[in-house]
């Protein structure tokens, strides 16, 4: 047998104060051994907060390069690129819009898509969350430690207008599968003001929400195991065939999904709910 050992450990927390409104999925990851590379970090409806345990983090893609040892992204369409050398170790944190307004005091739309320090948003409160992860040498430490510093910061500040948050909750239960013309007459708009003020809260418009959830569904049918044919995948999820789905993908992944799952080595957290359950 040649070759270092490979640590592939992730472990999921699941928030019991003030954060669990805001705080859809979190998991500590550590990964020694692999091969360096790059990940790509998928649209997605949720914000994320990535606080390293190790190296900064390396981003880059169209929104712009980082290395940040705390960083939140906002939504977006388009893939992150993340360099690594094989070695890392950190927390992801997947928000809620919600959830980022009552941390961050500002709706989604406000961070747009790009990759951001941290210490934008909440100031000093990062120094000591980083400083503090660092004294921490185990998980439930760890954890404590994000619940203790970032709920402390939280907010009760005022939610979007009913009826953007309804529409938001309709496309987030259907996976993207309401037709936003019947989705701008449920709440009582037209189209264009729909799609206005739901830009001005998430910095999406609901048919870009609407692509990023369907993505995602087809993502999640794609790591099950035994997963079905992509012809099947697509009908699920509302594409019109296989090729449309690969065009999708190729949009907002920057590859066709058989690439995607050929190509990731590395078994990162955002990659899948089973992600979580390696140790």
């Amino acid at each position: 047998m040649g070759g270092s050992r490979r640590i592939s450990q992730s472990v999921r927390w699941r928030p019991s104060g003030r954060l669990t409104s805001a705080v859809a999925r979190c998991v500590g990851y550590r990964y020694e051994g692999f091969p360096a590379g790059t990940h790509l970090g998928l649209p997605s409806r949720h914000l994320t907060v990535v606080l390293s345990l190790g190296a900064p983090t390396r981003t880059s893609g169209p929104y712009g390069s980082a290395a940040l040892t705390a960083l939140a992204g906002g939504l977006h369409t388009r893939p992150v690129r993340i360099s690594h050398d094989g070695d890392l170790a950190g927390i992801q944190l997947d928000l809620t819009p919600e959830g980022a307004r009552s941390l961050f005091g500002l709706p989604a739309a406000e961070l747009g898509s790009a990759v951001l320090s941290l210490g934008d948003l909440i100031g000093a409160r990062t120094g000591e969350l980083v400083e503090r992860l660092a004294g921490a040498s185990a998980w439930p430490a760890r954890f404590a430690v994000v619940e203790d510093v970032l709920s402390r910061g939280m907010d009760r500040r005022p939610g979007p207008p009913p009826e953007v948050g309804y529409a938001w909750r309709r496309l987030a239960d259907t996976d993207g599968a309401v037709r936003i013309g019947d989705l701008a007459r449920e709440v009582g708009w037209s189209r264009r003001h729909l799609s206005e003020r739901f830009a001005a809260e998430y910095g999406l418009r609901p048919k870009e929400a609407a692509r990023v959830m369907r993505f995602e569904r087809s993502k999640r049918l794609l790591k099950e195991p035994g997963r079905p044919p992509l012809a099947s995948v697509a009908a699920v999820c509302g594409y019109y065939d296989q090729a449309h789905l690969a065009r999708e993908w190729n949009d907002l992944a920057g590859c066709p999904p058989s690439a995607w799952l050929a190509g990731e080595e590395l078994p990162f957290v955002q990659d899948g709910e089973d992600a979580a359950g390696r140790r």
